[in-house]
């Protein structure tokens, strides 16, 4: 490795970290990071990422608010379902106001939710919500963890979600991350009930409420304890009171839309209550904060607000004035157990009755002596660096900060050098080195030291494994402080030195924007998400490395780590190296097949495979692409031969494969392998996401899996497609013939639209195009004169068909295996050219429909009836309407869904309503 100067000034000694930014082994760390290469239990520093970049996180004003964390022990973490759950308001409040470290652990990434932003779906659409929500947690200031477990879609009841996904499962995650994190505190946003309305929602308020035992029960998952985890046991554990509340007629229960009894489950005490739970802490989400600008609770909605997928673009910001959230107390290890007093017990917040103060450490180790002493002193450093801040001159606050950096320092290793019991030690070191990375935090914050790194990479920040490439470090003091360089250490993702790059020249005083460069050959692993799943089938991802369980993700392979000196004092500053979004390691060359699941017609003797492959490296890569087939199967070419000339260069190799022995309902395999320089490829991978967020790349085996299907459709279709918030239909569709052609909103407002034999318009696309209502009239005018107009699902308000209509409140069906009633079986659209039967909807997946009808008039005709366990009939999702001489349909079965995962059925069905306008 060479470290190269900058413009002749002196060399700087940076280091450029693989995989995690580790902090080196003077720091202590090196055995900790192992264990936890994440830094879940924030015991090291994290690398700064340019994605955040609110004012409010950096400088005097993050500052002020690191100050309030460096007085208290206080820690809290919630437990929620899904993206987008959490109570936002409260967890600004704690983290931002209170100085509380918080955490929020999320059970799922939202796999099965909608997308209103983009054409990703299940497995990327969890990717892009799991972005959205780091990006939300920037606003709410807490640190984020995420189960193992799937988004399958809506739930109605909790039976069906630990039917899924296993009780024991979701359990282990939320142990997993309690013992890592060490909360005081759980709260959740859901008790566990009826009143938590998603099936999913009452999982989390009931795991919140089993793991304030488990978690400190060494007996409960030993292989944890065993891989370095030690038991922690929360003191106390909240829920927020129900939104739902209790009516004469009992409770209402949105997901089933019925009353339940009014009757409450305590998972702590293990009893029933009658009693609505009532508030034990109310936290004042609405009090104003003179740091933010605005209240706690509008802070965090403009958080919320980023996550787009699910809530669009309308999220309403909360009203300036008060905003109270109540809290009821479920279990405590402190004072009384009590839960539900009538609202006697009042506490004034989650913490009352815990001596959260620096010197409350000593209780964790009692008969470490020396420990009350220094815990002392450092909580009189706290009160010196908060009583001289300013805000406009927050340097003054560094000597008192260097000071109790120098002093957590030295407890730390006071603290290992004694003879105090291992439990004992892993429970005031874990303390300790929170604190250790506050003071480190609040030194930079009040110094103004800024890092920044990226590489030659022209503006590209993907990059493949192997490449050498050019770091280009800056490090910056801005202030007229004296701060010095250290030397510095280079360390591998395991946590085990490479080489180490010594500055030539002795510590040195660092001088304002000072810049330098490094050069460096290397190979590291690609960079892909650490979890995964075979198919949309497992309600649980695989995970290729435990180490990693309940990450976000795969942290990045680069971190640029400086190491600084003020006063004598040691602190580091760590950022990502990015290049507009942070570099990630990519395979050589990428192979997909697109996409990656579909149908074959019983009739067709040929198909055709394309596989698509990218050159990833800097110069050329040539090779060739086959594929892989089932037994008897043919196909021309054997191989296609591509050449790329350079980085970024795609090809597209045609193959024609002819089938043998297709069965209906039958599943083959068909896979790429492209193979270069005696290397063979297997996989591919696309960005996901949208502008303005950060990209992760979606990793895909290059597998077509085929489906035998006997469908038959019209002959001579002309379609036209309005595509709606991303949906492969119109991809779909060309897999048993049909060719649609995409067209614009203004296509349909100016009526051109008469050459089509059926119009569809895409998942969602009165959402998508708000200008379609106003165009709606001349969809109805064409169906009239003869065509087929078929409207995908909907949600919110959508104009009227020829005849009246509204969207139901919660019409949905969300057992993929619920049974389907064929109403009318001489309904053309359920008898020609496919004979629809109960059969063709065999093998569905997630969901049988979402955004029913929920009242229409007599002139529409229900052709299906399908319900949920305990639901009332749903007849709402296909409905038909002889209009003029044409028809119109509303569909809201989720055959956008079930067509490219290569269901038959939902070919069949979609197949016989383009063949409405045709003759038999």
């Amino acid at each position: 490795m060479k470290i190269l100067g900058c413009n002749g000034v002196r060399r700087v000694a940076v280091g450029v970290v693989l995989g995690v930014g580790l902090s080196g082994a003077a720091y202590g760390y090196q055995e900790k990071a192992q264990n936890d290469p994440a830094n879940l239990a924030g015991e090291r520093v994290k690398a700064r990422t340019t994605a955040d970049d609110l004012p409010q996180n950096v400088g005097a004003v993050a500052l002020a608010q690191t100050l309030k964390k460096l007085g208290t022990r206080a820690s809290l973490m919630l437990i929620v379902a899904h993206p987008d759950d959490e109570d936002g308001g409260m967890l600004a409040y704690e983290s931002r106001g209170q100085g509380v470290r918080v955490a929020t652990m999320t059970l799922n990434r939202g796999e099965g939710g909608q997308n209103l932003m983009s054409a990703d779906f299940e497995d990327a659409l969890g990717l892009v919500r799991t972005q959205e929500l780091l990006a939300a947690d920037r606003y709410m200031g807490v640190d984020q963890m995420f189960g193992t477990v799937v988004d399958f879609g809506f739930s109605k009841t909790k039976e069906e979600a630990f039917a899924k996904w296993g009780h024991d499962r979701v359990l282990y995650d939320c142990v997993r991350a309690v013992r890592l994190y060490r909360p005081l505190v759980i709260a959740s946003v859901f008790i566990g009930g009826v009143t938590d309305g998603h099936g999913q929602h009452q999982v989390s308020g009931q795991m919140a409420q089993e793991v304030f035992d488990t978690a400190g029960d060494p007996k409960v998952f030993p292989d944890q304890i065993a891989q370095g985890l030690q038991p922690w046991t929360p003191l106390k554990v909240y829920a927020r009171v129900p939104f739902a509340r209790v009516t004469k007629d009992g409770m209402y229960d949105y997901a089933t839309g019925k009353y339940s009894p009014a009757r409450f489950y305590n998972y702590v005490t293990k009893t029933w209550s009658n009693e609505e739970p009532k508030a034990n802490v109310t936290v004042p989400e609405g009090e104003y904060s003179k740091l933010l600008g605005m209240s706690y609770v509008q802070f965090a909605r403009k958080g919320l607000a980023l996550q787009k997928t699910q809530i669009g673009g309308g999220v309403r910001l909360a009203p300036a004035g008060k905003f109270d959230a109540g809290y009821t107390r479920y279990g405590s290890h402190v004072g009384p157990t009590g839960t539900r007093n009538g609202g006697a017990d009042q506490e004034s917040g989650f913490f009352d009755g815990v001596d959260v103060s620096l010197v409350g450490i000593e209780a964790l180790a009692p008969d470490a002596d020396f420990l009350r002493d220094g815990l002392n002193q450092l909580q009189a450093i706290v009160a010196k660096a908060e009583s001289g801040f300013s805000l406009e001159a927050p340097e003054k606050s560094a000597p008192a900060l260097a000071e109790g950096l120098k002093t957590v320092d030295g407890l730390i290793a006071q603290v290992e050098a004694s003879g105090i019991g291992a439990r004992e030690k892993t429970d005031v070191l874990h303390e300790l080195r929170v604190k250790q990375v506050q003071f480190n935090e609040a030194l930079v914050e009040a110094l103004g030291v800024k890092l920044t790194a990226d590489v030659d990479k022209a503006g590209d920040a993907t990059t493949s494994e192997g490449q050498p490439l050019q770091f280009n470090v800056k490090v910056m003091n801005p202030a007229e402080a004296k701060v010095e360089l250290l030397e510095d250490t280079v360390i591998s993702s395991s946590g085990k030195v490479v080489k180490a790059a010594r500055a030539t020249n002795a510590p040195h005083e660092l001088g304002r924007n000072h810049a330098d460069t490094l050069n460096w050959a290397f190979k590291v692993p690609i960079t892909r998400p650490y979890f995964s799943r075979p198919s949309i089938e497992q309600p649980y991802y695989d995970v290729a490395d435990a180490s990693l369980r309940d990450a976000p993700m795969t942290p990045y392979p680069f971190v640029a780590e400086v190491h600084l000196s003020f006063d004598g004092v040691p602190f580091e500053l760590k950022t990502v190296v990015e290049v507009g979004q942070p570099v990630t390691v990519v395979p050589g060359v990428s192979v997909m097949v697109s996409p990656g699941a579909g149908i074959v017609p019983l009739g067709e003797k040929t198909v055709a495979v394309t596989a698509r492959v990218r050159n990833d490296m800097e110069g050329a890569a040539a090779g060739s692409v086959r594929l892989e087939l089932p037994a008897g199967w043919q196909v021309e070419p054997e191989h296609g031969a591509f050449r790329l000339a350079k980085q970024g260069d795609v090809a597209e190799v045609a193959f024609v494969v002819t089938p043998v022995g297709l069965g209906a309902g039958r599943d083959y395999r068909l896979s790429a392998v492209a193979e270069v320089d005696g290397k063979s490829y297997r996989e591919g991978y696309r960005a996901v996401g949208y502008a303005g967020l950060t990209r992760t790349n979606y990793y895909r085996a290059a597998t077509y899996r085929a489906v035998g299907a006997d469908v038959h459709v019209a002959a001579g279709l002309k379609v036209a497609y309005l595509p709606g918030t991303g949906d492969e239909v119109a991809m779909a569709l060309a897999e048993m013939g049909v060719k649609p052609t995409t067209i614009s909103v203004e296509d349909v407002a100016s009526g051109r639209l008469s050459g089509y034999d059926a119009v569809v318009l895409g998942v969602r696309a009165y959402a998508a195009h708000p200008e379609l209502a106003k165009a709606n009239g001349k969809l109805l005018e064409y169906a009239a004169a003869g065509g087929t107009v078929i409207v995908q699902y909907n949600t919110g308000d959508m104009p009227a068909g020829p005849y009246p209509m509204s969207l139901g409140e919660s019409e949905k069906v969300v057992e993929e295996d619920a049974k389907v009633a064929l109403l009318s079986l001489k309904a053309k659209a359920l008898s020609w050219p496919n004979r629809i039967t109960e059969k063709d909807f065999d093998g569905w997946v997630e969901e049988r429909g979402h955004g029913f009808m929920g009242t229409w008039d007599p002139r529409y005709e229900a052709l299906t009836e399908s319900h949920d366990v305990g639901q009332d009939p749903q007849k709402g999702g296909l409905l038909v309407a002889k209009t003029g001489k044409g028809y119109y349909v509303y569909e809201a079965y989720a055959l956008y869904r079930e067509m490219p995962e290569g269901v038959p059925g939902a070919f069949r069905i979609f197949a016989n309503l383009l063949s409405l306008g045709k003759t038999e």
